[in-house]
């Protein structure tokens, strides 16, 4: 995963407040003015180093010639006959063009070109100082120089949100909603110290049974499993817990629908039945109800982590990170009613 789960993200505003500059000197000073009031730099990545600055100023009304003499400077090797360009219409303070040689824009060159008398509202020397800072945080494209009348930048691909997109719930999920990385490895101690103490027995298990890998052929009164992916050697409880939390489903997450103790224990005996051949007591039942139970919270966890990462890498359209806030949510709210359930003696 590119970026730790749970830490608050580095471009967050609670990481700028907890990285506050000291009060004699700000992060926007030379480093030797700093040095000379006795101050230190907050902790954090260090600051990127000065870009260059070109005495070029690039006409408003006709940006491609200038355009075209900072490329020169920016990118030597790109034969000048195969920069291609393309304008952007959309901002309305400043003037923007893309200069890239190759059809994918891997490597592309954003040229800005400040709106006429705009340093009258907007502060450019501080508008560097910013990026540079965000750079280094990782929020922020490469700034690759600055010149009289603008700058250039680094193309990040992807797309250019409208009004409609941006009131999509799956684009405001915080990720602040997932536990901090200590959190998280302290949980995953304590699952691996106290589940394996539970005594559920290693088997063969399916690990991802929600409904739609379930299927019944109502002709033969048959049930089969489908997609094995995560098939493998593990705890019984934990297929078991799994599978209960699934009751909830998955695009429209609803613990309501968790079953019901009195669901489980038919479930449950149900299952012991069709193992043992035979039937069974209650406190057999009993017992590997508390075993699913909390075997259910290694199921919140394992889904939960692993939502992280398809937020990071999936190109399927689900909003993984909301999934994944859902089932640590749900984690630690069962968790106290978990810890209550005894063995049967």
């Amino acid at each position: 995963m590119a970026v730790p789960p749970s830490a608050p993200l580095p471009c967050s505003p609670f990481y700028l407040r907890r990285q506050a500059p000291c009060p004699q000197c700000s992060w926007g000073m030379e480093e030797k003015a700093a040095a000379g009031a006795g101050c230190r730099e907050p902790p954090g990545p260090p600051r990127a180093a000065a870009v260059p600055c070109f005495g070029i100023s690039v006409d408003q009304d006709d940006i491609l010639p200038g355009a075209l003499r900072l490329i020169r400077e920016l990118r030597p090797h790109w034969k000048p006959q195969q920069v291609r360009t393309k304008r952007f219409t959309d901002g309305i303070t400043n003037k923007l063009v893309a200069c890239y040689v190759e059809d994918d824009m891997q490597d592309c060159v954003l040229v800005r070109v400040y709106g006429e008398r705009t340093e009258l509202l907007v502060d450019r020397e501080n508008e560097v100082r910013n990026f540079q800072l965000l750079r280094a945080h990782g929020c922020a494209p490469k700034l690759y120089c600055t010149f009289q009348n603008g700058l250039c930048y680094e193309y990040m691909r992807g797309m250019a949100l409208g009004p409609e997109h941006i009131r999509e719930p799956r684009l405001f999920s915080l990720s602040a909603d997932v536990p901090k990385v200590e959190v998280l490895e302290r949980e995953l101690a304590w699952l691996k110290e106290h589940l394996p103490q539970l005594d559920s027995p290693v088997v063969f298990c399916h690990n991802d049974l929600l409904c739609k890998n379930i299927i019944y052929d109502s002709t033969k009164g048959h049930v089969r499993f489908i997609d094995y992916e995560y098939a493998g050697y593990n705890y019984q409880a934990f297929d078991i817990g799994n599978h209960f939390n699934e009751f909830a489903g998955v695009n429209e997450v609803d613990y309501c629908w968790y079953p019901a103790r009195e669901t489980q224990l038919q479930w449950l005996r149900y299952y012991l039945q069709a193992q043992k051949g035979m039937a069974v007591t209650p406190r057999e039942v009993e017992r590997l109800y508390v075993q699913v139970n909390k075997f259910a919270l290694a199921s919140h966890f394992f889904w939960a982590l692993w939502a992280l990462i398809q937020s990071q890498f999936s190109t399927i359209d689900f909003n993984f990170l909301r999934y994944a806030v859902i089932r640590f949510n749900q984690y630690f709210k069962v968790k106290p009613q978990v810890l209550a359930l005894e063995m049967p003696k």
